[in-house]
């Protein structure tokens, strides 16, 4: 039986990037917090030091920093016609555990979405017709535009002291940044990082195109910087070790660089590591949740009561709290009916190889995990869609991460899979090879979704999340054809040989794509289609709040991070000014 603690004000479950930053709201609010982690704690120093941090087997192959999935991990199928197994070792994408989160290990990369991803729907309609999409996809507002978020997404970006250049700024248009990015009232805290070689080949080749290429927005940062939390992060050192790994340097900013320690010494907050969370509370009626009950690292059992409650987990953990709780009525995509679960997506990825000869030495080992140059004329609708059959898009840039000797090794077709001739090749291609990625969106549809596994349990007993999941047709064609205009800009660079081949079915879990899991706990306007309203406030049990990226309709061509801390902002700004001065439904169906 579970031990009943005393009530706080508010629970965070997760003290990752979204829970630091409501916890942080909140305690500023006056508010007593109970930060809920269920990894364990981790700081700069000593956890991500040098020179055991750059150690690629234990980090990028054995995945340290990642969900421990012999004891919980979740079941795949690419259809409901299958039989879902369980995911043995995390290779697709890499779910975070541990005081952080995923923020920990993430590359950097920070964009704002576009209006035209915030309300897809609508504006497509507008353009091509109400019937230019497939029947089968679930593409759908969010209940925000770009102008509401923007002053979030500015407090988020000098939150992190992100590197980069304005493209429109007071509504004026600046050469050198991104022409297609909607007005920002800001120019980026610090400026860009300094640009590789491959990235300035990848540069002018775009040019030359009439495409309009700009710096990466980086949270690697390019100079010191104080953020107005009165946190210092350094210059980066393009050491490669981003993507799957703490930042020894304080130079990527994580929630251990930006914020936790400051959350950490108000005497309003109290953190809790270890505690995994087995579900959400709530009272007789079912209209309001009363607290979340955890089951600590010796195995003992507790409640925690609360009055409000933040669930700020990964995507996919999001999802599977509300559906073992029995919040929300689950999806069925049989009938189309309920909403957990529903519009899951992910990204759509392909990438170019650029070979080059002896002469032309990339040095991939002098990079950061966001350190580039890309191009944004096929993100979302910023090219016309009438004549291709398909909406959405992809960024395409030379955004190589790192020149980690287990991980790359580029070689050209014909090369065998191994042996000493592999060997000679990688030898022969590995500092003189520039890789473009091809970064698209995922559109939501009706046959892929997450639900509970009915076979399956943790080492809690309790069911696993089951994925089913398939890349639409919508987006094998939208990849089919920006993979041939990152190869026009791969053949522009100069390079003997240029290779690449756009994202092709069936998705596989054996693969790395991207983390970008999203979807499953959407925002919008309409209780029969969304879980969360346009606050990210349940529709079911007003004092709850889901945030993270798990709240997307669908998936955009960008990076998901500089969108999930806008929400976050955007829903602590309603949670302080508007919920905790009257509790209650924010907006009534």
């Amino acid at each position: 039986m579970a031990t009943r603690l005393q009530p706080v004000d508010a629970v965070l479950i997760g003290v990752g990037l979204v829970g630091t930053m409501l916890g942080r709201e909140l305690t500023r609010a006056g508010l007593k917090v109970v930060g809920l982690e269920r990894g364990e704690p981790r700081h700069t120093v000593p956890d991500f030091q040098g020179p055991h941090m750059h150690d690629e087997l234990r980090y990028s192959v054995r995945k340290a920093l990642m969900q421990d999935n012999t004891k919980e991990t979740l079941t795949f199928r690419n259809h409901a016609g299958q039989t879902a197994l369980p995911i043995r070792r995390w290779e697709g994408f890499l779910p975070g555990t541990g005081l952080g989160g995923a923020a920990v290990h993430w590359n950097g990369q920070t964009y704002r979405f576009q209006d035209s991803d915030l309300r897809m729907r609508t504006l497509t309609a507008e353009r091509y017709g109400a019937n230019f999409m497939a029947r089968d996809l679930l593409v759908q507002d969010w209940g925000v535009s770009a102008a509401d978020l923007e002053p979030y997404y500015d407090r988020f970006e000098y939150l992190l002291g992100i590197s980069g250049k304005a493209g429109h700024l007071n509504g004026r248009k600046i050469p050198g940044g991104n022409p297609f990015e909607d007005n920002r009232s800001r120019d980026y805290p610090t400026p860009p990082m300094k640009e590789p070689y491959g990235s300035a080949m990848f540069r002018k080749a775009a040019e030359s195109l009439g495409h309009h290429p700009y710096p990466q927005p980086s949270a690697n940062l390019s100079q010191p910087y104080v953020n107005p939390e009165g946190m210092t992060l350094n210059t980066c050192m393009f050491c490669g070790f981003c993507e799957r790994y703490g930042c020894e340097h304080y130079a990527k900013s994580s929630p251990q660089t930006i914020l936790l320690p400051v959350l950490l010494n108000d005497k309003n907050f109290e953190l809790r590591t270890r505690c995994q969370v087995l579900r959400i509370n709530k009272d007789a009626s079912g209209k309001r949740a009363t607290g979340a009950t955890y089951v600590d690292g010796t195995g003992r059992e507790f409640e925690q009561p609360a009055d409000l409650v933040i669930l700020g987990g990964f995507a996919l953990n999001n999802v599977r709290m509300l559906l073992l709780s029995g919040i929300g009525t689950p999806y069925d995509p049989q009938t189309g009916k309920g909403v957990v679960g529903r519009n899951y997506a992910y990204q759509t990825m392909s990438a170019v190889q650029v070979f080059y000869g002896q002469d032309i030495n990339i040095n991939p080992f002098m990079r950061s995990g966001a350190s580039g140059t890309v191009i944004s004329d096929f993100v979302g609708d910023n090219f016309d869609h009438g004549p291709l059959g398909f909406v959405g898009g992809a960024y395409i840039g030379e955004v190589m991460s790192h020149g980690r000797p287990i991980e790359f090794h580029p070689t050209p077709p014909g090369t065998p899979a191994w042996g000493s001739d592999w060997k000679k090749a990688v030898i022969k291609h590995y500092n003189h090879t520039a890789v473009l990625n091809v970064h698209g969106s995922s559109v939501s549809c009706t046959r892929n979704y997450l639900d509970l596994d009915p076979t399956y349990r943790d080492a809690w007993g309790l069911p696993l999340l089951r994925m089913t999941f398939d890349f639409h047709e919508n987006d094998l064609k939208m990849s089919q054809y920006l993979t041939a205009r990152a190869l026009e800009i791969g053949k522009a660079m100069g390079g003997r040989e240029v290779v690449g081949s756009p994202r092709k079915g069936p998705y596989t879990v054996t693969q790395y794509q991207t983390t970008h899991n999203t979807g499953g706990t959407v925002m919008g306007d309409d209780p029969s289609t969304s879980v969360v309203n346009r606050y990210l406030q349940s529709w079911d049990l007003p004092n709850l709040f889901v945030i993270g990226a798990s709240n997307f309709p669908q998936n955009a061509s960008y990076n998901p991070t500089g969108t999930v801390g806008a929400l976050a902002y955007w829903a602590a700004d309603a949670i302080v000014r508007q919920y905790l001065r009257s509790p209650g439904p924010l907006v009534h169906a």
